[in-house]
This record gives C-alpha cells, sequence and structure tokens, in this order.
C-alpha cells in the first residue's frame, strides 16, 4: 500500500490531522476517502469550503488555506492496527510539521488521534486550553469516519466553531 502525500504548506489557516489513511486512501491517493466518512460533507455543510469536494479534489484544500496529515503515514484497514512505535515517531514527526509549517489551528480529526498525540487522558472536542506547539491552536473535533456514532448534526457544531477560530 502507497502512503497518501501531506497536504501541506507554510502558515496554514487549518491543518487537519488524523489517525493514518486508511486502505481506500491509500488505494486511490486520497484522503478521507472512504465512503461512509463524512469529512468532505461536514467541511461543506460547516462553510469552511463553499462547496462540497469529493476526496480526489483534496488538493484544492489549499486553495482556502487548509491542509492534511496524519499522525501515522502507513495506512492500514484500522487505526488499531497502529503500533506504539508507529505512534512515538509519529508524534516527534506530527511536532516537527507543526513548528515548521506554523498553520494557526492543528485540527485533530477525532479525539483519539489527540489523545495518542499527547498522551494525556480526559480529552474533550473544541478549543484546547493548551497548545502542544507554541504559537498553533489545538482544536479537536469529533472523528469523521463512518464508523463514529455522533450525529452528522452534533459533529457539524465543531466544525462550525473551527470556522469561527480562523474568521
Amino acid at each position: 500500500m502507497k502512503e497518501v502525500p501531506d497536504i501541506i504548506a507554510h502558515n496554514l489557516k487549518i491543518l487537519f490531522i488524523g489517525f493514518n489513511p486508511g486502505l481506500r486512501s491509500a488505494a486511490t491517493g486520497h484522503h478521507f476517502a472512504g465512503h461512509s466518512n463524512r469529512f468532505w460533507k461536514l467541511l461543506a455543510a460547516s462553510g469552511l469550503t463553499p462547496q462540497l469536494l469529493k476526496p480526489e479534489e483534496d488538493h484544492r484544500l489549499l486553495t482556502w488555506g487548509y491542509g492534511i496529515t496524519n499522525i501515522v503515514a502507513r495506512p492500514s484497514r484500522a487505526a488499531a492496527e497502529i503500533t506504539k512505535a508507529e505512534y512515538q515517531a509519529g508524534r516527534e514527526i506530527l511536532k516537527d510539521k507543526l513548528r515548521q509549517y506554523k498553520p494557526q489551528v492543528a485540527c485533530f480529526a477525532g479525539i483519539g488521534v489527540y489523545r495518542e498525540f499527547i498522551r494525556q487522558p480526559g480529552i474533550g472536542c473544541g478549543l484546547q486550553p493548551v497548545c502542544s506547539v507554541e504559537g498553533v491552536a489545538d482544536f479537536v473535533v469529533p472523528s469523521p469516519s463512518g464508523l463514529t456514532r455522533i450525529l452528522f448534526q452534533d459533529q457539524l457544531v465543531y466544525y462550525q466553531e473551527l470556522l469561527g477560530l480562523i474568521k
């Protein structure tokens, strides 16, 4: 399986961060490509993008000052397949990316992703009280995976809050 390339640039408004690419993302080479993944619908419904994008249009996020990366680059069927060693290496790589590219907001697509990054329990969605990298705000949205039990409307609230941070 091939890795899915980052969509990243300096001084982004938002850098979205996932666990790792799923199998469909690896097969297509595009982020959040799973058929049941809600990421693209949430971006459009919240007003973060002016239209609904398809995963193969993920590069267009740079137009609005957004990017995407993952805490672990290796694709897998499920995040449960990621090893402790991969997370450890991924944390350091991600910290380096945040320091180098300096997005305004690091938006973690799921509580679990953020928990793996900062290694602390008791995480909730929304703006986090502490920045893990100086000058970069940490924000957590519910996982857009189709496996999540959180209703679309409840997820949308956090994407709308995120939009309010960058306006």
